[in-house]
C-alpha cells in the first residue's frame, strides 16, 4: 500500500519504512508525527482525494533535524558602478521515517499533526485551532495584536503583507532589523516576497524605526 502526501508545500509518495527529507516539522527526534494532508491512497483499492482522502493519514518517526545543501545565490548588476553579491543558503529540514499509512481512523488516532517550523509555534497553531471552529462565518480582519508596531510604515508593505507578516509572528521593527541573510532568505521563500524585502531595503528601514 502507499500513499501519495503533501507537506511544506510539495507532494511525496511514500510506502511504509520509507525515508524522507520534508520541509523542517516543529517536532523533536524520536517523536511519531501524522500527516493530515493525503492525496490519494494506492494499493488493491485506489482511492483519489478530493482533494484530500478523508480520515486518511501518514504516520512517521522523526529521525533527526538536518540542513540541506548550501545553494550559492550570485547577483552582479550590470551598470557604470556595478555591485555584486554572493551569499549560500541552507534549507532546513527534517528527516523522518514512514511508519504506518492509515486508510481511515486518522482523525482518532491521537497521533500530533506534522506542523512546518516557522516563527509561530506548533502549540500555538493547535491552542488556535478551536478558535477558528468558533469563529462566525465572515471572517474578521486580521489585526495587529497589542504593542505590535505599524509594519506599513516600511517601504512597499500594504494591509496584504502586514497581514502575512502578522500572521508569521512578526510584529515589529526590532525583529525585521535583527534578521540575517538566512532569516531573509528564509522568509523571503516561506511568504513569497520575491526578493521584496533586500530590494525595499526594508532591515535598513526597521532600524530606523526601531
Amino acid at each position: 500500500m502507499f500513499a501519495v502526501l503533501k507537506t511544506g508545500g510539495k507532494q511525496y509518495k511514500v510506502q511504509s519504512g520509507d525515508v524522507l527529507r520534508v520541509e523542517k516539522l516543529a517536532a523533536d527526534a524520536g517523536e511519531t508525527v501524522q500527516f493530515n494532508e493525503v492525496l490519494m491512497l494506492g494499493g488493491d483499492n485506489t482511492v483519489v482525494g478530493a482533494p484530500l482522502v478523508a480520515d486518511a493519514g501518514v504516520q512517521a518517526e522523526v529521525i533527526d533535524q538536518i540542513k540541506g545543501e548550501k545553494v550559492i545565490h550570485f547577483v552582479k548588476r550590470r551598470r557604470k558602478h556595478s555591485s555584486k553579491r554572493t551569499k549560500g543558503h541552507r534549507q532546513k529540514l527534517t528527516l523522518v521515517r514512514i511508519t504506518d499509512i492509515l486508510a481511515a481512523g486518522a482523525d482518532k488516532s491521537g497521533v500530533k499533526a506534522a506542523v512546518g517550523a516557522g516563527s509561530v509555534s506548533a502549540a500555538a497553531v493547535e491552542a488556535a485551532a478551536p478558535a477558528k471552529k468558533a469563529a462566525p462565518k465572515k471572517a474578521a480582519k486580521a489585526e495587529a495584536p497589542a504593542g505590535a508596531d505599524d509594519l506599513k510604515k516600511l517601504s512597499g508593505v500594504g494591509p496584504a503583507l502586514e497581514k502575512k507578516l502578522l500572521e508569521a509572528g512578526v510584529t515589529t521593527f526590532a525583529q525585521i532589523a535583527a534578521w540575517t541573510e538566512a532569516d531573509i532568505a528564509e522568509f523571503d521563500e516561506k511568504l513569497s516576497f520575491k526578493g521584496r524585502i533586500e530590494r525595499e531595503g526594508w532591515v535598513d528601514q526597521a532600524k530606523e524605526l526601531a
